[in-house]
């Protein structure tokens, strides 16, 4: 495949390699070009990568652009924030849902599709059995909770639970047969090498997507501090970069700047640190959700959420009106996660990008204006949600059982006769404590 030049390199004289400002051969000679690697691209400059954007002439129109999508994506996320946390699952089960649709294009190929009816069909199969597994447990204590009172209801979704996993499995068989009756003879390879690339997606897609729901539901906090912690530092690295970026950061994203990078991570830890603070103070966002209503939720915020004083130094002025400050603790948690989005979360879009080189496409798709698809704008996400996921049930959490926990084991796990049995010994102790 012939690689296509976005502009022309300026003349340096070095000749002998085709570019313009070179002599050039004479009549009849053949000229031999020498293959250009592909790790990095034709638009980096050689001086050491100076000047990244400045010579850009399309670079406000772009940032324009860039702009606008990220304000209206910004609108319609505030908005669903505000609606709650079954809101929001949707929204994230929209965004896998696209993020699939974009993975499963990207390696496609026509002549072979059409050869092979109904073979994307069944990538689709094997992405919504993916998508009962992964959120199946999770869904069922949720729903529970939710529709304990109806006992029709709760009936009919306590055998949904107790056989989730028997569903989802022979799903994934008649995926799997499916698969196998499908096969043709001179497609063997193409087929072969979707169905590994189909369940890539699936482990990359739901592995991580399902901590983010977990997240929600221990409180929007858990989510929207992270996604928010990734999207500054998204932002800041731009535009740090684009105003003072000089130095190359790495190969893999050659407009990646160590300017852009350092700048975002400072904007990203002072973020972090006073984001915190903010979100700390509505029950709306720390508050965890039990169940799927979307009502109002009123919770004690617990010791994480409850400011400290902390005394100043003894070198601040005395003239100074404040020599004590309010501090959440969960502030200091979150300069760890505001460490790990400015630091490690990247390296997800690292790997994007060279998985993008490795394939010599641009974008995952096209469905966000200026940022290419959805998959370009989630790759860091998911790294983070992981992150936030493992360091809430690490150093957060309370490591103790609650009581809708237990009575939500109590009514999954004993028979009526069982519960009632429970109820009259449980009396019977709490009788001989008074």
């Amino acid at each position: 495949m012939p690689q296509v030049r976005s502009a022309p390199e300026r003349d340096n004289g070095s000749g002998g390699d085709g570019t313009p400002g070179t002599p050039s051969p004479t009549h009849g000679a053949r000229v031999r070009h020498r293959k250009r690697s592909s790790d990095v691209p034709s638009d980096v400059n050689k001086t050491n990568g100076s000047n990244l954007l400045l010579n850009d002439q399309n670079k406000y129109k772009s940032m324009l652009i860039r702009t606008y999508s990220s304000l209206w994506m910004m609108a319609g996320f505030v908005f669903l924030i505000y609606m709650g946390h079954l809101y929001i699952w949707a929204m994230v089960v929209v965004i896998q849902i696209f993020m699939a649709s974009e993975l499963f294009n990207l390696l496609r190929k026509a002549n072979e599709d059409r050869q092979l009816p109904g073979f994307r069909l069944l990538n689709w199969h094997f992405f919504f059995t993916a998508m009962l597994f992964a959120y199946g447990r999770f869904l069922s204590r949720q729903l529970v909770n939710t529709v304990t009172s109806d006992k029709l209801l709760y009936k009919l979704v306590s055998g949904l639970i107790k056989y989730q996993m028997f569903i989802c499995y022979f799903l994934y068989i008649a995926g799997f047969v499916w698969f196998i009756l499908t096969l043709k003879k001179k497609a063997y390879k193409y087929q072969f090498s979707q169905y590994a690339w189909t369940h890539m997606i699936l482990l990359m897609v739901f592995a991580q997507s399902s901590f983010t729901v977990a997240n929600i539901y221990e409180g929007i906090f858990w989510f929207l501090l992270p996604a928010s912690l990734i999207a500054i530092n998204d932002v800041a690295a731009y535009f740090f970069g684009f105003f003072f970026g000089k130095t190359p950061l790495i190969k893999l994203s050659p407009k990646k700047t160590w300017e852009g990078f350092l700048g975002a991570s400072v904007t990203t830890m002072l973020s972090a640190f006073v984001l915190a603070n903010f979100m700390g103070h509505f029950q709306w966002l720390t508050c965890p959700r039990k169940d799927l209503s979307t009502g109002w939720l009123h919770c004690d915020p617990g010791p994480m959420f409850t400011p400290e004083s902390y005394d100043l130094p003894g070198w601040i002025p005395r003239w100074i009106p404040w020599q004590e400050v309010a501090i959440m603790p969960i502030q200091w948690h979150a300069l760890a996660l505001g460490l790990f989005a400015s630091i490690i979360a990247p390296f997800g879009g690292f790997f994007a990008s060279g998985f993008k080189r490795a394939f010599k496409f641009k974008d995952f798709g096209d469905s966000i204006p200026g940022h290419g698809g959805f998959t370009d704008r989630m790759d860091c996400q998911m790294v983070m949600a992981v992150f936030a996921y493992i360091y809430y049930q690490s150093f957060v959490m309370v490591q103790d059982l609650s009581v809708e926990t237990i009575l939500e084991q109590i009514l999954r796990s004993l028979t009526f006769e069982e519960q009632h049995d429970l109820y009259e010994q449980l009396g019977k102790l709490l009788t001989r404590r008074n």
